[in-house]
């Protein structure tokens, strides 16, 4: 993942425009709110470049993670007033607790049940007693769709252009799939630039999500996301730390 989130990171909001997690943003907002609407804490788990984050954190004192440093220097620049710290999601451990965690498309990096159960834990032991976390995989066992293919990028006011696609491959063996990207980029000179990589991703059925976060100690809610983009809605995980 050296391309993606290193060595073409300060390209991100040209690959994917802030603009386009508005929709997805304010309904994470909405969800978040409606369930603890006195929260004024988050931590979120695989932050990225900031764009969910930034429409999310009204309100809220945010600290921002990511394994990738070069992300999290592009979502300094967009969310200077929250905090940023390179983790991983697995291992993170602070000396403070949060009334909100969050952990967005990034939880799909967790290959393994160990992994994800292991950012259960980071979460868990994360937030307040009554504390909410969400957690949002791209997709489920019974939502996979292989062969899915999309593609997307934009042009910059700075005159760069870019554009992505994005092929996921077959479920294999072991309950992973390898997602293939390829870039083009277009500086604003007019030099092109070419790359690809591959990602491999868990894809774990509802069930297993449900039963492993009560097992980590979590009260468990399922929702379906409300959206009106074009793809499949995704499913909210909710988890409650008992107590407060």
């Amino acid at each position: 993942m050296d391309v993606f989130y290193g060595r073409i990171a300060e390209w991100w909001p040209v690959i994917s425009p802030l603009e386009e997690y508005a929709s997805e943003g304010a309904e994470i907002r909405r969800v978040l709110h409606q369930a603890r609407p006195a929260a004024r804490s988050l931590l979120e788990l695989g932050s990225g470049g900031g764009h969910v984050a930034f429409h999310v954190k009204a309100g809220l004192d945010c600290l921002l993670t990511d394994l990738s440093p070069d992300m999290l220097e592009v979502s300094r620049r967009l969310n200077p007033e929250c905090g940023h710290l390179v983790a991983d999601m697995r291992t993170l451990e602070l000396d403070r607790r949060f009334d909100l965690v969050l952990a967005h498309d990034a939880i799909a990096y967790m290959t393994t049940e160990a992994d994800l159960r292991a950012a259960f834990a980071t979460a868990y032991r994360h937030l307040k007693p009554g504390g909410l976390a969400l957690f949002i995989p791209d997709d489920l066992l019974e939502t996979f769709e292989p062969g899915e293919a999309d593609a997307f990028g934009s042009d910059a006011p700075d005159g760069r252009s870019a554009r992505a696609l994005e092929w996921v491959g077959d479920l294999e063996a072991d309950g992973t799939a390898r997602v293939h990207y390829a870039f083009l980029l277009r500086e604003a000179d007019g030099r092109m630039t070419s790359m690809a990589e591959s990602h491999r991703v868990g894809v774990f059925a509802r069930t297993d999500w449900e039963r492993w976060l009560a097992e980590e100690g979590f009260a468990v809610e399922t929702l379906r996301e409300c959206t009106d983009e074009d793809r499949t809605p995704r499913f909210f995980f909710l988890g409650t730390r008992p107590g407060g």
